[in-house]
């Protein structure tokens, strides 16, 4: 009886640690994802610095130089390989399938703001926040000022933490497809102004039936090696932005949502 009754507290007892630490997991999962990120972001910094020295040595601007076939890959391969990590680490972190996209995107966001925290340390670059930059490749080049997708990062990161919490103090149950329709279109609208100026010129070129080449397009090549990017949709930005936060504003207003 003795044993029993031991047992009985001893199973009491580790079911009230586990409690408690599935109450602090998504804190402290915050907080390593951090450092995750922290170390990825001034990781990607340093692998620039030294393609902006070979590339840029008189220092990065618009136009862009276009770079050999070969070395266009390996740095496609190199982005691939970033957000495949990123969604890696999402995975690992998170418990279902709503979390794991959140702990991603929370990934991401803090990658990003401190990829230019570290060119910014390193290089003083960028010179101000209003800077244009090459931002990504896949599947066309995206260019926009580098407050943009700092702005969308604080905004992945309030999405992911805020929502998070509420779920694990058992605030809401999902998300709901109406809040999921205005995140996916906010993102959407967000995509597209950022490959506005390159899209538009593989479209208005005709190049669109060769984009898996393009790379080896001497024509192409010369058009985006001489284009200058000048202007940014703020507006069409900032709505794409205020999509993806609504349902945040939704779960922040409603004790319970089912949807």
């Amino acid at each position: 009886m003795i044993f029993k009754k031991d047992s009985i507290f001893f199973n009491f007892k580790m079911e009230s640690f586990i409690f408690m630490n599935s109450h602090r997991t998504y804190k402290s999962t915050f907080v390593w994802l951090t450092v995750f990120g922290i170390a990825m972001g001034i990781l990607e910094a340093i692998v620039v610095v030294y393609i902006r020295q070979i590339y840029y040595p008189s220092g990065f601007g618009f136009p862009i130089k276009f770079y050999d076939v070969r070395f266009f890959k390996v740095e496609t391969i190199r982005e691939i390989s970033t957000v495949v990590m990123l969604i890696s680490i999402g995975v690992l972190a998170g418990k279902n399938a709503f979390q794991k996209f959140c702990y991603f995107l929370f990934s991401f966001a803090i990658w990003d703001i401190f990829y230019y925290a570290g060119l910014k340390l390193i290089l003083n670059w960028p010179p101000s926040l209003l800077t244009w930059d090459v931002l990504f490749l896949i599947p066309v080049t995206w260019a926009g000022p580098v407050l943009a997708p700092v702005i969308s990062s604080i905004v992945f990161i309030i999405f992911s933490v805020l929502i998070i919490k509420r779920m694990e103090n058992e605030s809401i149950s999902k998300l709901g497809l109406i809040n999921w329709m205005s995140f996916i279109s906010g993102t959407l609208i967000v995509f597209v102004i950022y490959i506005w100026d390159y899209a538009k010129i593989i479209i208005g070129g005709g190049y669109i039936s060769d984009l898996g080449s393009l790379a080896s397009n001497t024509k192409f090549i010369s058009e985006i090696t001489g284009y200058i990017p000048d202007y940014f949709n703020w507006y069409v930005f900032a709505l794409g932005e205020i999509l993806m936060l609504l349902p945040v504003v939704v779960v922040i207003r409603k004790k319970k949502l089912i949807l």
